[in-house]
């Protein structure tokens, strides 16, 4: 999920589908691309880095051209990219998973300014991605154990030391996951319904209901940052309940009195 700040619109992916979706106004925007394509960050006004089953590279949203940016565990042809997001100084972190079945261990990377270096492994079902304002902690998830952990970072935005436990919430399953301006972090509960937001101390503030059992990534825009956009999946539902339940795989808007932070700029 991405709020282009300097074009005030949103992106985010149907990743099984292959496909970058978007709005313009009230219509609808779809590019189709040829492998799964799942998480996305900013470089320029028309222009995305964008993470695929294979690869990173940048995107030309008003030409379609692609430029080759690095490699992505292009060699093992049962993984595929999750979630991402940049971070405040300017790297883009994505997580790796199995392509089939959640028991095989996928990683973290990130990219730097031509770089990329993998964090951390194994981690099943990479999620969570996201930062505090100062750009000195980041956190993230392994979506099945409950988990989410964080990090401190240096003044580059590499991992300084290994990663502590944040907090546990026993039985959820933490998917995406955005860091607001106040320090607040906004997570989506897949297989729950729901986004959870728990302060820094990692306390439980509130939880707010979505009409699609399986929630998977938040992102804040708007003009003013203070209206929350969620995705959700109809995956891992029977067909006849996504057919009689329209909700499920859409993507909803929820407003707040919280204001996110605008998505770092990746340099490549």
């Amino acid at each position: 999920m991405l709020w282009h700040p300097e074009r005030q619109q949103l992106f985010w992916f149907d990743i099984l589908a292959n496909q970058l979706l978007g709005r313009d106004g009230d219509t609808p925007l779809t590019w189709q691309f040829e492998e799964n394509v799942s998480a996305a960050g900013w470089t320029g006004r028309d222009t995305l880095l964008i993470a695929s089953e294979t690869r990173l590279f940048e995107f030309n949203l008003q030409t379609g051209a692609e430029t080759f940016v690095a490699h992505l565990e292009a060699q093992d042809p049962g993984s595929r990219s999750n979630d991402g997001r940049a971070d405040p100084q300017g790297g883009f972190w994505i997580g790796t998973m199995a392509k089939r079945g959640n028991d095989r261990p996928g990683a973290i990377y990130r990219y730097y300014r031509g770089e990329l270096r993998m964090l951390f492994a194994p981690v099943t079902v990479p999620n969570a991605m996201c930062f505090t304002p100062d750009g000195g902690t980041a956190y993230f998830s392994g979506t099945r154990d409950g988990k989410i952990w964080r990090v401190r970072l240096d003044a580059q935005g590499w991992p300084v030391g290994d990663p502590e436990l944040f907090l546990h919430h026993e039985g959820r399953l933490i998917d995406g996951m955005v860091c607001a301006a106040d320090g607040t972090l906004w997570n989506t509960h897949y297989k729950g319904g729901s986004v959870a937001v728990y302060g820094a101390d990692g306390a439980l503030l509130t939880e707010h209901a979505v009409p699609a059992r399986h929630t998977t990534c938040p992102g804040f825009g708007g003009e003013d940052m203070t209206t929350l956009y969620i995705s959700s999946a109809c995956q891992d539902l029977a067909p006849e309940i996504c057919a009689k339940e329209p909700a499920h795989g859409q993507t909803f808007m929820l407003q707040t009195e919280t204001r996110g932070q605008t998505e770092h700029r990746v340099i490549l």
